[in-house]
């Protein structure tokens, strides 16, 4: 069975040094954070019990038309992302590679084509059939084609798009802004992909899949690093800390997390978000300021995973989800005291062994929370199921890659 961590406590000698420095790190960065200190200030210690959310995992394990995808990212469309707020909205789910085609009596019936995106309406906050669409672009001939495709100065032939983490900008018309991440093949037997570039794609509030109205903007947040195991690129998480998306501890900052290098070592940056197009009013954190250099940018974390989320908990702290290592069984979790860090030692909190022992070569990645289809108290997490011999399994197991779910219920 998956392993159920009933309580999850790391306790360290060191945190009351770091609770210090995170004092010193605050000095002269006036936020409405510093004036509400945390109920809880152990970044080492979480008490929680996990288990698996069936009706979510089921709710993508899908025979007709959509019926695989990786990434998952959930964008609340009124721009408010806390536990149930939009229980009278919509949610925009986000995924990257996806499957089209059917699934009958278990096997696949006929071809599939995979396309590089696709997204999905959700009606409300429950894992309800009826109110899940999804939705991808088409070719003249009618095939599948997928929603977002590069369309930038620097875009060269050949690039597309996955997708990284978005937000419905409340200071920029409703506007939705989603991370693209430009991505050509490099003809390598074992991950033959590599990023090229960083976007921002912009969707008019109002606009409907396949949004032929997009923008996208190249942005400057791809990170060139001396050798390929040192590149990076933010938009690996975004954690909106507006009193509008309905942050507890609002700042007005919206912060972009980023991985960077072999070691998935974690960045941020921090922008005001009517100044999220202006790409000289962005800045890092280099440990101990806020600075606008990216070169700067100091790890806050590692051993994270390219895709991830930073969610504000009750208590005043901050819980950084991933799949530790990028690839992995374990869901881990670390905690902190502001969105910036300092944080604490990977607490598990989910062993996925029993997912990927269904296969020969299966493997799970990209855990992240999705706040706003969270019951308050909880953390509704998704990680995603591949496998690196894709093209044979998905005849065995036709049904292998789609997120699935657990949920993390927080203790008192």
């Amino acid at each position: 069975m998956n392993m159920k961590y009933t309580t999850g406590t790391l306790l360290s000698a060191t945190t009351m040094l770091t609770v210090s420095m995170f004092g010193c790190s605050q000095v002269g960065d006036s936020t409405q954070e510093e004036n509400l200190p945390p109920v809880n200030t152990s970044i080492t210690e979480l008490k929680f019990s996990a288990e698996e959310a069936p009706e979510w995992s089921g709710l993508f394990n899908r025979t007709i038309g959509w019926f695989g995808g990786d990434g998952i990212f959930a964008i609340p469309m009124n721009g408010v992302d806390s536990a149930g707020a939009a229980a009278n909205d919509t949610t925009m789910i986000l995924f990257s590679d996806s499957l089209i085609g059917e699934i009958e009596d278990g096997q696949l019936d006929g071809d599939f084509v995979m396309i590089n995106n696709s997204v999905a309406l959700l009606k409300g906050v429950e894992p309800v059939e009826e109110n899940l669409s999804f939705h991808w672009d088409e070719e003249p001939t009618g095939e599948p084609r997928s929603i977002f495709i590069p369309n930038t100065p620097n875009t060269q032939e050949g690039d597309y798009f996955w997708l990284g983490d978005g937000f419905v900008n409340t200071e920029k018309n409703n506007n939705t802004y989603i991370f693209g991440y430009r991505i050509k093949n490099t003809g390598a037997e074992v991950f033959g992909f590599q990023e090229v570039g960083n976007v921002l794609i912009v969707i008019p509030a109002g606009s409907q899949p396949p949004f032929s109205d997009q923008r996208q903007l190249d942005t400057p947040f791809y990170i060139h690093g001396d050798s390929p195991d040192s590149n990076g690129s933010f938009g690996a998480a975004v954690f909106v800390n507006t009193e509008a998306a309905g942050a507890p501890r609002p700042d007005g900052f919206l912060y972009v997390y980023g991985i960077r290098g072999k070691n998935k070592e974690v960045l941020v940056a921090r922008v005001d978000p009517k100044d999220i197009e202006n790409f000289e009013q962005w800045t890092f954190w280099n440990g101990e300021a806020w600075q606008p250099e990216m070169e700067q940018a100091a790890a806050i974390a590692d051993r994270g995973s390219n895709e991830m989320s930073v969610t504000p908990l009750k208590d005043g702290r901050y819980a950084m989800v991933f799949q530790k290592d990028g690839i992995g069984t374990e869901v881990g979790l670390r905690l902190s005291l502001s969105p910036q860090g300092p944080f604490g030692p990977i607490i598990p909190v989910w062993d996925a062994t029993e997912d990927v022992n269904v296969g020969r070569e299966f493997i799970s990645y990209n855990a992240k929370v999705h706040s706003n289809l969270s019951k308050p108290g909880e953390l509704l997490i998704s990680y995603n199921i591949n496998s690196f011999d894709f093209f044979n399994e998905i005849k065995d197991h036709p049904n292998l890659y789609r997120p699935r779910f657990i949920r993390v219920i927080l203790e008192n």
